[in-house]
């Protein structure tokens, strides 16, 4: 148990270092056949500040693991699918601003992975550690559920496939919805949901509000209602 607490307290770091070392906003022209200047699936620049805190907390979270929670069996279960994740997480950025067309397909299988572990370890998480671990794993892997849908998006209006940009927007709002849903469904989790409807209502902000913008406000107040919902049930510790 005290290898693993470890293991996670080097990748968080790893993890939050990665951004000052690598720079991405956005796939660049000659990594998608289809050029997107503007792409209306992708949430407005200030929602990406939500990654300060996923970083501070998920390094604080993992520091209070080793000193205070190294060998408790509890912990321990979220770990594994955390170590998957940040171990995906921290060549991520590296991945996705690099040159070349194999990069988004790279960078998409890498974040579906991250976000495979982040909800396997938040539905691990004990109800009675929110603040020390649960919050921090809720407010990561509900951004990843977004971003992971955003990046499925990008890839099929990179691509040209079956719809236009503004569909593929649509496509994005109703994955992200679908997974934050069936999560929040099975462990009513609150900066899981704020991250997901944080994440929403940046995609409707960057669309002024018509057509894909009022779609990804409506599946905001969707997940927020579900999870009012999911938090009035018992639910497992």
């Amino acid at each position: 148990m005290t290898l693993r607490a470890a293991l996670v307290l080097v990748l968080s770091v790893l993890f939050a270092a990665s951004a000052f070392v690598w720079r991405f906003s956005g796939y660049e022209e000659g990594q998608l056949p289809v050029i997107l200047a503007d792409p209306p699936m992708q949430p407005a620049g200030w929602a990406f500040a939500i990654w300060g805190p996923i970083y501070v907390w998920l390094v604080a979270s993992a520091a209070w693991g080793v000193w205070r929670r190294r060998d408790d069996p509890a912990w321990d279960a979220t770990r594994a699918p955390l170590i998957v994740s940040l171990g995906a997480g921290v060549p991520w950025l590296a991945v996705a601003s690099a040159p070349g067309q194999w990069a988004p397909l790279a960078a998409t299988g890498l974040i579906l992975v991250m976000l495979w572990g982040a909800v396997r370890a938040t539905l691990a998480a004990p109800r009675t550690e929110r603040l020390q671990l649960r919050g921090a794993l809720g407010l990561y892997a509900g951004w990843l559920t977004a971003a992971s849908a955003v990046s499925v998006g990008l890839l099929g209006a990179g691509y040209g496939l079956l719809l236009p940009p503004a569909g593929w927007a649509l496509v994005v709002a109703g994955l992200a919805t679908a997974v934050a849903v069936g999560v929040l469904l099975r462990r009513g989790v609150g900066t899981y949901a704020a991250a997901v409807a944080w994440a929403l209502v940046a995609v409707g902000a960057r669309n002024d509000w018509s057509g894909p913008g009022l779609a990804a406000l409506a599946c905001a107040l969707v997940v927020m209602a579900v999870w009012g919902w999911a938090r009035t049930r018992p639910q497992p510790s």
